[in-house]
């Protein structure tokens, strides 16, 4: 179990709780922050409290948050493009539509499911949910992700996150004509208070983010672009272009409400991956071209200019 606890400062005076505790960085929701009062996770001043209690200046709000239930996890034959494995990593190249791991809503169909099946030896750090799983990429978007199959390659892997050296490359198509040739990113992205699903540009509760951009080709109004992530947060190269004014082609979330291109979810692939191998040290980089759908996409835009 985990122990958080905060002192409610002048700020946060009068302010729900339920509203606080939501508002943190930690990405909970509000439905999420009221079952734990309820059960009694969750404590002001040592006694329980109710989802609407106001606060006060200097109480002491504590929060014991339980255990998460494990799933009972089922290897499921899926086929899988896998670009490299070996006894320590496996790279593969995810199709759109496949969840990563199991959550609420998709216990089945997933890259777990489908790993589970291919092999038995997947790094346990992460649990029975998301066996080594050391980064994720949306349901809606393709391309290639890093697994890994031993406890020391996951903790290799995800220093190398932390540490900002590996070479994480994307393409994707946007609504607009970005008049630049390159550019950067540099913007804070946290949870919307207003859309808790959703992410968006912010300094409040926020972690810093960068994602530098190259156009590759404009195509009526229209660009197509090429993305390269500094930081790794999430949903961050969807929030990022819609932040300056181009959301991807197709994206349900960020994008314009109402759909002008044939594609199911964001025309967002990871096409390139690059790091440093958790055994030898050797300087590892993949490659996998865009779906058919988006070389689909691109033709038909092509014809239309």
């Amino acid at each position: 179990m985990e122990n958080m606890q905060w002192n409610v400062s002048e700020d946060n005076r009068s302010e729900r709780i339920d509203k606080f505790l939501t508002a943190t960085e930690n990405g909970w929701s509000r439905s999420q922050v009221q079952q734990w009062i309820k059960e009694g996770h969750i404590l002001v001043n040592e006694k329980s409290t109710k989802a609407n209690y106001k606060l006060q200046l200097e109480d002491h709000i504590s929060l014991v948050i339980p255990e998460a239930e494990e799933l009972d996890v089922v290897a499921e034959d899926i086929p899988l493009d896998i670009v490299y494995e070996d006894e320590d990593v496996i790279v593969v190249n995810k199709p759109r539509g496949m969840v990563v791991h199991p959550a609420p809503g998709h216990y089945s169909g997933t890259l777990v499911n489908a790993l589970l099946h291919h092999c038995d030896d997947l790094s346990g750090i992460n649990g029975v949910k998301r066996p080594g799983i050391v980064h994720r990429i949306d349901k809606d978007t393709s391309g290639l992700i890093m697994i890994a199959k031993n406890d020391h390659a996951h903790e290799s892997l995800v220093n190398q996150l932390k540490a900002k050296t590996t070479k994480r490359r994307y393409k994707a198509v946007v609504h607009g004509v970005i008049p630049h040739q390159h550019g950067t990113i540099d913007a804070p992205i946290g949870r919307d208070k207003k859309e808790r699903q959703s992410m968006t540009v912010t300094e409040e509760n926020s972690r810093d983010a960068v994602t530098h951009f190259t156009v590759l080709e404009v195509i009526n109004n229209y660009t197509y672009v090429q993305c390269e992530l500094e930081t790794g947060r999430t949903h961050q190269i969807r929030v990022h272009l819609k932040y300056i004014g181009y959301p991807l082609v197709g994206d349900p979330k960020y994008g314009p409400k109402k759909k002008t291109l044939d594609i199911e979810g964001q025309a967002l692939h990871a096409t390139m991956l690059g790091f440093v191998h958790p055994r030898t040290g050797e300087e590892m980089e993949f490659h996998a071209p865009i779906p058919a759908d988006m070389e689909e996409l691109l033709h038909y835009l092509r014809l239309s200019n």
